[in-house]
């Protein structure tokens, strides 16, 4: 299933020249996936508490695989996004009961040796999805980007039904929030749809002020949701205290740039410098590398330097990362230059988010760690989303409308040497985005160390009340 998020970043050009399919629906084939994914892992994560987490996480392991099955026969472009949204239900049900699971099964001490399996491998995934999406492509179709899920959901499922059966049963039934929820979704989606459309038609079309008009009114009213709810999405008593609002800040905007710099570069080397998607995909490489590398040696820093501390210095290594690739970014583009600016974000997205999450998860009471960990990953998916949804946007805006489809078809470098140079624009222009994006992180980063070091009350007794209390 991790593979899956990352592989099909590099054969999304195979799947479009195969649709013909248009730049809206291009965006919405990685969007769907990652907006239901979003919205949907909280809510399964409750269910699981309630009913029992063997169950959901082989209903989600089951759905999972046969929605990978259907996806390679999509006979359209709109039944692909559709499935693609089906296969986003059954990735949450895995995602949010794979570390309660290990967590269930594992004694205490080697927990940690089970958590750090779990998270390596995901690490790896992460490191082989762009060159296993971009060989598979390639070699054997776009198709087959899905349909490897296959015979492993199937063996994963056949072990699973056999060694979780020792798993507890039914837990504590507890309403769930969702009028938060839905509230979440539509917003959301509306935002999506704006920022979609604006890209292909401007920001006076119908549809993108309808997006934005719905995500306007509808945003508010989900914070006042949250915070009258018993049982709420997302907590807002965890965004009381300053560090802890800063980290959350910070890992939001974090994961936005990292994973909008893969994809950018994915398209960058199939639409300009006309590489195959195996090829686009080897060149990405440096960067999860790295990303791998840094992450393991936070271990060895803390003995020089706080976790905040070390979050915050991070930021220094990503926004001169982005500085370097927005620099290479050429119509003659020099991959030394390109791999040292991947390497460069790779290994301070790596520090910050082991680091970040280390810092925010120490000063947390015990009795919110779980909730406080699924609002970040929550959070860290929103950036992944709207990360991904801007970034397009900005990179097709200054094409003609005709030109946007070959951005995402990997093609645009046959038409015209006039839409390769506007194209370079867009790519120059989301790169700037994202450095800003970085900057307000690092600026949050550097508020949260601030506050920290001042003296005052402990961060313990600040987020100890619980959400909800109806003022």
């Amino acid at each position: 299933m991790a593979l899956n998020l990352s592989t099909l970043n590099v054969a999304l050009p195979h799947v479009v020249r195969h649709f013909d399919a248009g730049a809206v629906a291009a965006n919405w084939v990685l969007l769907s996936f990652m907006l239901a994914n979003t919205v949907l892992i909280v809510v399964f994560g409750r269910l699981a508490d309630m009913y029992g987490r063997r169950g959901m996480y082989l209903t989600g392991l089951a759905v999972f695989t046969a929605s990978s099955l259907l996806l390679g026969f999509s006979p359209t472009v709109e039944v692909l996004i559709a499935l693609r949204v089906v296969q986003a239900v059954g990735a949450a049900m895995l995602l949010a009961n794979s570390a309660a699971i290990i967590t269930t099964v594992f004694p205490r001490r080697l927990l940690g040796h089970g958590l750090g399996v779990y998270t390596a491998s995901f690490s790896v995934a992460q490191l082989l999805g762009p060159s296993v999406g971009g060989l598979l492509a390639d070699v054997a179709g776009w198709q087959w980007v899905f349909w490897f899920n296959v015979p492993l959901g199937v063996l994963c499922l056949i072990w699973g039904a056999f060694s979780l059966r020792s798993l507890p049963g039914h837990g504590e039934r507890q309403p769930l929030d969702m009028p938060g929820n839905l509230l979440l979704l539509v917003s959301l989606s509306g935002l999506l749809i704006a920022l979609s459309l604006a890209g292909d038609g401007g920001w006076g079309s119908p549809g993108a002020i309808a997006g934005l008009a719905v995500f306007v009114l509808l945003a508010p009213l989900f914070v006042w949701v949250e915070h009258r709810s018993g049982h709420p999405v997302v907590d807002l008593m965890l965004f009381r205290h300053l560090p802890f609002a800063m980290a959350y800040l910070g890992a939001f905007v974090n994961t936005a740039a990292r994973f909008s710099v893969t994809l950018l570069a994915a398209l960058y080397f199939q639409s300009i410098g006309g590489d195959g998607a195996f090829e686009a995909g080897m060149k990405i490489m440096p960067l999860p590398l790295a990303t791998i590398v840094a992450s393991s040696m936070l271990g060895p820093m803390t003995r020089w330097a706080s976790a905040r501390t070390i979050a915050s210095a991070s930021n220094v290594l990503t926004i001169a990362g982005l500085g370097v690739i927005l620099a290479g970014m050429t119509a003659r583009p020099s991959y030394t230059l390109l791999a040292v600016g991947f390497t460069l974000v790779g290994a301070g997205s790596g520090v910050f988010f082991s680091a970040n999450t280390t810092d925010l998860m120490t000063d947390m009471p015990h009795n919110r760690v779980g909730i406080a960990n699924a609002v970040r990953l929550m959070l860290q998916n929103v950036g992944v989303v709207l990360g991904t949804a801007l970034s397009l946007t900005i990179l097709t805006a200054p094409l003609e409308q005709d030109d946007r489809r070959e951005v995402f078809a990997g093609t645009i470098s046959d038409v015209s040497s006039g839409a390769v140079g506007d194209l370079l624009y867009g790519y120059h222009w989301a790169l700037i985005m994202l450095l800003v994006l970085q900057g307000i992180g690092m600026a949050a980063a550097l508020a949260g160390w601030v506050v920290r070091r001042r003296p005052g009350p402990a961060a313990s007794t600040t987020v100890t009340g619980q959400a909800g209390s109806g003022r």
